[in-house]
């Protein structure tokens, strides 16, 4: 219960709910915008001490294929690197922040990485094999605006 103080007018709080200072408020405010402690240190750590212990290794014709050297595909390491930041943003919600995790990042993340003709690892049924990137022509160097510029215009604007 709050009282008018004879002073201020204002209500008082009670002992118990003592007034926040704007110091207080301001700790508070940073540390809820600091991003929770990360339980790895990075993917590489996340990788060896979690993923190969949920992933099975493919069986000859189990039709999947991981490389042990994943950290050398592009692809790979992108993709395990947003699954590890995933879990770690995942982990905190009690309910069903794991089970989001399995569903929407693990399970797709992992059909995709193993897949034996479109994954990353497609070239190293055999040993590891440098992955090659996709042949591309330089477009006219008017074609593109720096988005990142703010004279830019968006290309496909109707006016």
């Amino acid at each position: 219960m709050t009282s008018p103080s004879a002073d201020t007018g204002r209500e008082e709080f009670p002992e118990e709910f003592p007034e926040e200072s704007v110091e207080d408020i301001r700790r508070d405010e940073e540390s809820a915008a600091r991003p929770a402690e990360l339980f790895y240190g990075n993917v590489g750590e996340f990788v060896t001490d979690r993923f190969v212990y949920f992933v099975s290794r493919p069986a000859p014709g189990s039709g999947r294929v991981w490389c042990p050297e994943w950290y050398r595909h592009p692809e790979a390491l992108s993709r395990l690197d947003a699954l590890w930041r995933a879990w770690e943003a995942l982990r905190w919600d009690a309910g069903l922040g794991l089970s989001n995790w399995w569903v929407h990042h693990f399970d797709p993340t992992v059909r995709a990485l193993l897949d034996p003709v479109t994954g990353p690892f497609a070239q190293c049924a055999d040993g590891h094999s440098a992955p090659e990137p996709l042949l591309v022509e330089t477009p006219p160097a008017t074609l593109f605006d720096d988005q990142r510029l703010p004279t830019s215009r968006n290309p496909f604007a109707l006016d």
